[in-house]
């Protein structure tokens, strides 16, 4: 980090360092950087600029994204190599070094398999392209809703620039305003995809302030948007909009099932990428009496060291410690009578002058309606609590990632039923499992794409692949 960063807006017509910029920290407090926060007006003409470009056809779309991946995760882009560029997002945002990794080659394998991944998404009776022999005879053609999408990213940790780019792989024109706080990765991924052939007017980066992002958000076709509940609150109610908000992911774990056996499971599912992914379990539920789990688990959990994020064997964000302490006294205003079995007197546990590591809180509660059992915090904290078959589906509502430990039949089906409940994973596999190629939040085609019936004669037009399709 010897270099002063500058993250710029990478506009439709190249590189541009705003009049307006903030300030880019290390954990420390250090300066280390500068941010350009362009104005409503460079971001609505940047918007017109890329709804008049043309679509690059889908094959050429794919190898795009496939020289991108190895660029992101090999190459020199904006004077750093994958090195350097690992160590700066770590030592600016408190994510673990060794979660940094993993999460770049999980976005390299997500660009890789976009070619395989929309043929998933893709409904079955439907074409990618009005020229396929089969609409001779009438089919369905898969087309887009819209033609220019925005993303207002996160930055806790890389891995959420792992779903935007299935809409690039479906033809829109992507415009992505950054995390201040971790806005390296999105520079970085833009710059792969632009060094890879893609046209600058088809991926844009677009660092602002609120104000202009609302203007982002507002004058895009759609959207995702990523926050806490309140984001979901302001954007929920758009059909536009896809909020990625809290997961609030769980585990069930049923009477005919040895427990004791899955702790070291239920803890990674708790502690993996620190806790601050939003397929990270933040409720456990035991049928029967709970606290033995939650006592084997907070064993579990408490073991894990206290490193820098530099350090190749961290596990756990480390952050500011004036923001680690405001997060330990925001657990202990909700946690209320709850029973804290880890992490009851501090979570704070400082590593280095100004910088903590947020350590992980078990709490045990007395009922599976308990409200804290909804409450998601970005680190290793989990509410475990009771559950029984009176109980039913109710308490597992609302999870992004649901993880069922049961052999009942009829209880599975009652759970793959109940929409609220988005994945569904069963036996050993924990709530942060993921592929290329399965769904996150459902597939983004199903957001951005329709079905189009379709019927032609043989006297139409044959000629080369229409842009675009």
């Amino acid at each position: 980090m010897g270099e002063f960063v500058h993250i710029d807006a990478l506009g439709p017509q190249g590189s541009y360092r705003a009049r307006d910029r903030k300030p880019l920290t290390a954990l420390s407090g250090a300066v280390i950087g500068e941010i350009s926060q362009v104005p409503p007006l460079y971001v609505r003409r940047a918007l017109t600029a890329m709804r008049k470009a043309p679509v690059l056809p889908a094959a050429e779309r794919f190898a795009v994204l496939e020289r991108a991946a190895d660029l992101f995760a090999e190459a020199e882009i904006g004077g750093l190599g994958p090195d350097d560029y690992a160590q700066l997002v770590c030592v600016a945002s408190g994510v673990p070094l060794a979660v940094v990794r993993q999460s770049v080659q999980w976005v390299a394998d997500v660009l890789r398999e976009q070619r395989a991944t929309l043929e998933l998404a893709m409904p079955k009776g439907a074409v990618a392209d009005w020229q396929d022999r089969r609409t001779l005879g009438g089919c369905a053609v898969w087309t887009r809703k819209g033609d220019l999408f925005a993303v207002h990213a996160a930055g806790n940790t890389p891995a959420v620039h792992g779903l935007w780019p299935e809409a690039l792989a479906l033809g829109y024109k992507v415009a992505v305003r950054p995390s201040t706080r971790e806005p390296y990765t999105a520079f970085r991924l833009v710059s792969a995809l632009r060094m890879a052939g893609l046209p600058p007017e088809l991926v844009t980066l677009l660092p602002t302030d609120y104000e202009a992002a609302d203007v982002l958000v507002a004058e895009s076709d759609f959207a995702i948007v990523y926050g806490g509940q309140e984001v979901v609150d302001k954007y929920g109610g758009s059909a536009r909009v896809l909020t990625q908000g809290p997961g609030r992911s769980k585990i069930l774990v049923t009477s005919d099932v040895n427990w004791r056996e899955k702790v070291a499971l239920i803890a990674e599912s708790v502690s993996h990428l620190g806790g601050t992914a939003c397929t990270c379990t933040t409720a456990v539920l035991v049928e029967g009496d709970p606290e033995p789990l939650a006592l084997a688990l907070a064993a579990e959990l408490g073991a894990i060291p206290s490193l820098p994020p530099e350090h190749p064997d961290a596990i756990l964000t480390v952050q500011p410690t004036e923001s680690a302490a405001a997060m330990d006294r925001y657990l202990h205003r909700v946690a209320g009578e709850t029973r804290p079995l880890l992490g009851g007197d501090t979570i704070v546990d400082e590593v280095s002058p100004g910088a903590a590591v947020l350590r992980p809180a078990v709490h045990l509660v007395g009922s599976s309606a308990a409200p804290q059992l909804g409450v998601e915090l970005a680190f290793p904290c989990v509410w475990v609590g009771p559950w029984s078959p009176a109980d039913g589906v109710a308490p597992l509502r609302d999870s992004l990632v649901l993880t069922a430990m049961t052999r009942r039949r009829d209880l599975i089906d009652a759970l793959l039923d109940e929409p609220t409940i988005t994945n569904l994973y069963l036996g050993d596999n924990p709530t942060t499992w993921l592929r290329p190629g399965v769904p996150h939040d459902s597939y983004l085609g199903e957001f951005l794409m329709r079905t189009k019936g379709m019927i032609r004669s043989v006297e139409a037009v044959a000629g080369p692949v229409a842009p675009g399709r």
